[in-house]
C-alpha cells in the first residue's frame, strides 16, 4: 500500500508551496503515494483534524495509518533521506 499525501487542493501551484515540495520529493524519491485533496481554507479541513488532530498540510500518512506532520523542508528532506521508504517486514 502506498503513503498518502494530503495535501491543499490547489495543485496547479508549484514553487516554494509547501504541498507541492513535499509531493515532488515523493516523486523524486520513487515513493508510490496517493493525493487526498483538502480544502486551501484551514477551516474546512475537518476530515483532517478528525484524524490528525491539526489541520496543517502537507501531511503524510504511512500504511499504517500514522499521521506525519512537520515543516515541507524538513518532511522533503526526511522522504529523501528514505525515512518513508517501504521496509521489508522482518
Amino acid at each position: 500500500m502506498a503513503v498518502k499525501l494530503h495535501r491543499c487542493g490547489l495543485m496547479f501551484i508549484k514553487g516554494p508551496h509547501p504541498c507541492w515540495r513535499v509531493q515532488k520529493a515523493l516523486e523524486d524519491s520513487g515513493i508510490e503515494y496517493e493525493i487526498v485533496k483538502h480544502s486551501a481554507i484551514r477551516g474546512r479541513r475537518t476530515d483532517l483534524i478528525e484524524r490528525s488532530g491539526q489541520k496543517v498540510l502537507p501531511v503524510v500518512e504511512l500504511p499504517d495509518g500514522t499521521m506525519v506532520r512537520d515543516e515541507s523542508a524538513r518532511l522533503a528532506e526526511r522522504i529523501r533521506a528514505g525515512e518513508f521508504s517501504e521496509r521489508p517486514a522482518a
